[in-house]
């Protein structure tokens, strides 16, 4: 799964500095945004020719790893 988390970057002089599928300025919130519309993985593949299926799972896998974080209650 590490191997996804690859597939996405950050670099401050792109997309302003939100993540990215790696080599593109196609942004993670882009990918779940299409998911959201209603597209399905094929669509959006069909869409968007230059991304493979394990950017899709890629997108999701930095998203997860994102939102799963403890919260401290003080």
């Amino acid at each position: 799964m590490s191997t996804l988390l690859q597939r996405i970057t950050i670099n401050p002089r792109q997309c302003g500095g939100r993540p990215c599928i790696q080599g593109m300025r196609i942004r993670v919130s882009d990918v779940l945004d299409l998911f959201v519309a209603g597209l399905t993985a094929e669509d959006i593949l069909e869409e968007m020719p230059d991304l493979e299926a394990d950017d899709l799972k890629a997108s999701f896998f930095y998203a997860s790893r994102k939102l799963n974080h403890p919260v401290l209650v003080a």
